[in-house]
């Protein structure tokens, strides 16, 4: 964190430390950040391994014999991908399909189905 967020964030850390749903959003932030820089150096990595297995001499060679197609330029990238998926699964959470107030809406939804059917023949 830079020295102005900092000394901002000590200056009104007093007005936020007892509101829970900023302290929930900060975190929740602060994940999601987290991730995105997973997924920056893992890009960033993978990128390098791969221009880093051509061949210096990439025209004189085919490219077979260059490392683009061996199974050890991509290992890394998929293994770490896993890692990578787990870790967004991990900050986005179950709640990607099955947000918290899906059951609410969908127990409000069918009783609501329930009512307009007593109601269509009476």
């Amino acid at each position: 964190m830079g020295r102005f967020r900092r000394r901002m964030y000590e200056n009104y850390a007093y007005e936020f430390s007892t509101d829970e749903s900023y302290n929930e959003a900060y975190k929740k932030v602060k994940k999601i950040k987290g991730f995105y820089s997973h997924l920056k150096i893992y890009i960033i990595v993978n990128i390098i391994i791969v221009v880093s297995s051509l061949n210096s001499d990439y025209f004189g060679h085919s490219i077979h014999e260059s490392g683009l197609f061996d199974w050890r330029t991509y290992s890394t990238a998929l293994y770490w991908g896993i890692a990578v998926l787990i870790h967004a699964f991990t900050v986005f959470g179950p709640d990607v399909f099955f947000s918290r107030d899906w059951e609410q809406k969908k127990i409000q939804k069918y009783m609501d189905r329930d009512a307009q059917n007593k109601n269509k023949w009476e």
